[in-house]
């Protein structure tokens, strides 16, 4: 029997992150082209913000274009990027009415000038939202982030001068989420296990969740279920006994 989330728990993470898969067997279970499934995956992005800041969660990131992503064909890559172009001009003004506050992580340089300008048009204008703060993470890798954050802490200098507590805490800050709270919980949708290059750092004491449901199909009551999981899990971050942060 699958766990359910009380009206009352305490245990709602601070910091939900979900890897989105699924959207493509969505489509081909139902003879559809792969697009379809971009595009209904894209209504159960706005279903779960709006979900997420019901329930109380104060940073949900979700994994929209992988740095690998570039490598699916052409004709699905520019309908993604179409997808991309369209979801920025049509849901801004909403999520803005909404109290959220947009972020995007990720290398902006590959994406078309427009895009980039989209995007920081969302970001200006949603910035002093307080509802809940939505990093989508496009053209992002893991383990690009950390390289990038290794590159910039050796161009500062000093690294050999600090203890390794200082060096830890140089180095987070110059990851892409440097401003935000790792994550608490990482989700992902359509069966399959593997976290695929997804906040590799950011990650080390998440707890992670894996369910069969592909994403165009999950909804509400999925993440309700996610949560409860969560809240059922024994958190000890390396320690003998079971804490709660």
């Amino acid at each position: 029997m699958k766990p359910q989330i009380s009206e009352n728990t305490t245990d709602i993470p601070k910091h939900v992150a979900i890897i989105m898969d699924g959207n493509g067997r969505w489509a081909n279970k139902r003879g559809l082209p792969r697009t379809a499934g971009h595009k209904q995956g894209a209504e159960s992005v706005r279903r779960i913000v709006r979900a997420a800041a019901e329930l109380g969660i104060e940073y949900l990131t979700l994994f929209g274009f992988s740095s690998e992503n570039w490598k699916r064909p052409d004709g699905e890559v520019q309908e993604l990027m179409k997808l991309l172009r369209y979801y920025l001009r049509a849901e801004t003004a909403e999520l803005h009415k909404s109290g959220v506050c947009m972020k995007v992580i990720g290398d902006r340089s590959a994406f078309d000038a427009d895009i980039v300008q989209l995007i920081e048009n969302a970001e200006e204008l949603t910035k002093d939202n307080t509802q809940i703060t939505v990093l989508i993470a496009l053209n992002y890798g893991g383990r690009h982030d950390i390289l990038q954050a290794a590159q910039n802490l050796a161009a500062q200098g000093d690294a050999a001068e600090l203890s390794a507590e200082e060096l830890e805490q140089r180095f987070c800050a110059n990851l892409m989420t440097s401003a935000y709270p790792d994550p608490d919980v990482l989700i992902r949708t359509s069966g399959e296990q593997r976290i695929s290059n997804f906040l590799l750092w950011q990650c080390a004491y998440t707890e992670l969740i894996f369910t069969p449901t592909l994403w165009p199909d999950f909804d509400k009551k999925d993440l309700e279920w996610a949560l409860a999981e969560y809240a059922a899990r024994d958190r000890r971050f390396g320690a003998l006994k079971a804490s709660k942060r």
